[in-house]
């Protein structure tokens, strides 16, 4: 008889809890860091929605992912929105400050001055992060802005256990850091990378969160914080002034669109480059079947279609309040079928046979990415970066905003390259205010069956890692096998195969070379892509955080 009665009570209280979470959606989120993937599920236990939980998954990346991301960054937050169908990106990159000039990293004889839009208080362009923060929150969200800053403020004040890698991104800008007092007194410990599980706290960080938190977008672009980021970066050589502050705008994007093998692929539009290259690499891809070529024919006729997309990037690419873009034409499947018909598929084409001469240009690496769904399809796919491993490695005295170094993004000067190999022309040279070219990537792909949000970070190598996780989606594999598998990349220049370790084995790497390709190992492996799908027939959901990072990826019970 007791034990009937507590199975009956058991009943009852699994009765209580499945009621108690009828309510609650069911979601999938994959970040780059644990503790942002729970901050997502704790905004969603108290009644938030996908874009509450992208908030709160957005700025906690700000606090414990200082390496990637940042209050002193930017980022794209692409958005679906399912019951009328809104479709939008949230544009928060970084623009160039009022005072930047074509000129600002050269010298007197007109070559780049080594490392000057990398370190230091010059490097840094104007945030975009905080004020995408408040926008998705006041626009799209459910909860308020304090209630989605709340995990944020949390880690920064009472801290939280850096990581080995973290620390091996310290130990890799640890002169940059140690330049910079404020920096130094955050992030080192005597001056030197501390060791991991120590305890990083951020009060001052936590303060400026909760500002923003209290004030909105004044909160960080007026006011204390604003004179304080002003007064640090001036007094540092910077050229920043309260009007870059009080000018800064997010920008709302029509998303660009294509179609893949019956996929339809949604993904940033300029100011990042990312969309336009990856579906003008699919559009010219469509006219082969990868399926059925061997497979060193098909990492060629993959590699032909990278090098000819990141060609355009650099011809025609920048920020589109600044320049017209040619999109109609670069994403036309007849202009596809053009550079189709110069691939063969027995012979690579050298870069340099393409155009003429052209810039040189690099982008940042330690950027991060986090993709949310829930079973509705709802969904959020957002990049972010401060540029290279903690930006510029300068934060303005009682900030504790640690700033980018995004100018780096920009074309110095023609025939440069920068920090990433990335080339580009005069369509993406400094100006005041304007937004540099990006290749994040946050995408969502579609078919009868399936939804998919992923995106990951990697500089130029980002819209190569989301081409190849759309060709694994193509073949029916789930976001476990998206991102696990090895990446190669091709941008145009320099002329060669960048691929991470065991990715080409040495048969592979023997038969590229005889097709013409020069080719070359990275020292480790790249990427850290985070997955998320709605399986639209049996209505579950799966995610993948990528295992050569230290993310999570759950769905809630």
């Amino acid at each position: 008889m007791q034990n009937r009665y507590l199975i009956f009570g058991l009943l009852w209280l699994l009765f209580w809890v499945n009621l108690a979470n009828a309510d609650r959606p069911k979601v999938a989120i994959a970040s780059a860091h644990p503790l942002a993937t729970e901050a997502g599920f704790e905004i969603i236990a108290k009644g938030g929605n996908v874009y509450d939980a992208a908030v709160a998954v957005s700025a906690v990346l700000a606090v414990v992912e200082p390496a990637g991301s940042g209050l002193g960054g930017g980022g794209y937050w692409l958005l679906h929105r399912t019951k009328d169908h809104v479709e939008t990106m949230i544009d928060g990159r970084e623009k160039a400050p009022l005072a930047a000039h074509k000129a600002m990293f050269l010298d007197k004889s007109g070559n780049v001055i080594p490392k000057l839009s990398l370190d230091g208080a010059l490097a840094a362009a104007i945030p975009g992060l905080p004020a995408g923060l408040v926008y998705l929150s006041e626009k799209y969200g459910h909860l308020s802005l304090e209630e989605n800053l709340a995990p944020a403020i949390r880690h920064a004040q009472n801290g939280f256990a850096i990581t080995e890698r973290h620390r091996k991104m310290l130990v890799f800008r640890l002169a940059t850091l140690k330049k910079n007092p404020q920096a130094a007194a955050i992030f080192l410990t005597h001056g030197e990378a501390p060791n991991p599980y120590a305890i990083l706290k951020q009060p001052d960080l936590a303060n400026t969160l909760r500002r923003l938190a209290k004030y909105g977008r004044d909160g960080f672009y007026s006011g204390e914080i604003a004179d304080k980021l002003v007064n640090g970066v001036r007094q540092a050589g910077g050229v920043w002034n309260r009007q870059d502050l009080d000018a800064y705008q997010i920008i709302e994007r029509k998303p660009i669109k294509g179609h893949y093998q019956g996929i339809a692929i949604t993904s940033a539009p300029p100011s990042s480059s990312g969309g336009i290259v990856l579906i003008e690499a699919l559009n010219i891809l469509s006219g082969f079947d990868l399926q059925q070529t061997d497979e060193i024919t098909r990492k060629h006729l993959i590699t032909e279609a990278m090098r000819r997309a990141y060609h355009d990037r650099a011809l025609y690419l920048g920020d589109p309040d600044f320049i017209d873009i040619p999109v109609n034409r670069l994403l036309n499947a007849d202009y596809a079928a053009g550079l189709r018909s110069t691939i063969r598929p027995d012979k690579t084409l050298p870069s340099d046979f393409l155009s003429g001469d052209m810039p040189k240009q690099n982008q940042g690496n330690q950027t991060t990415h986090f993709s949310i769904i829930d079973q509705e399809g709802n969904r959020v796919a957002a990049t972010l970066s401060i540029n290279t491993a903690f930006g510029a490695g300068f934060v303005p005295e009682g900030t504790g905003v640690l700033l980018n170094n995004e100018m780096d993004d920009f074309a110095s000067l023609e025939g440069a390259m920068n920090t990433y190999g990335l080339v580009g022309g005069i369509a993406n040279s400094i100006a005041p205010g304007k937004r540099m070219l990006s290749s994040m990537t946050p995408t969502f792909l579609e078919t009868p069956d399936r939804i998919a949000v992923l995106g990951t970070p990697g500089g130029s190598r980002i819209i190569s890692m989301v081409l190849l996780g759309i060709l694994d989606f193509a073949k029916g594999n789930n976001p476990d096998s998206w991102v696990k598998i090895p990446r190669f990349h091709h941008q145009y220049l320099p002329d060669v195969i960048e691929y991470e370790q065991g990715a080409f084995s040495q048969d592979e790497i023997t038969k590229l070379s005889n097709l013409g390709h020069r080719l070359k190992e990275t020292n480790r492996h790249y990427g850290d892509m985070q997955a998320v799908q709605l399986h639209k027939i049996t209505h579950t959901l799966s995610a993948a955080s990528d295992p050569r990072g230290e993310g999570k990826a759950w769905v809630n019970p």
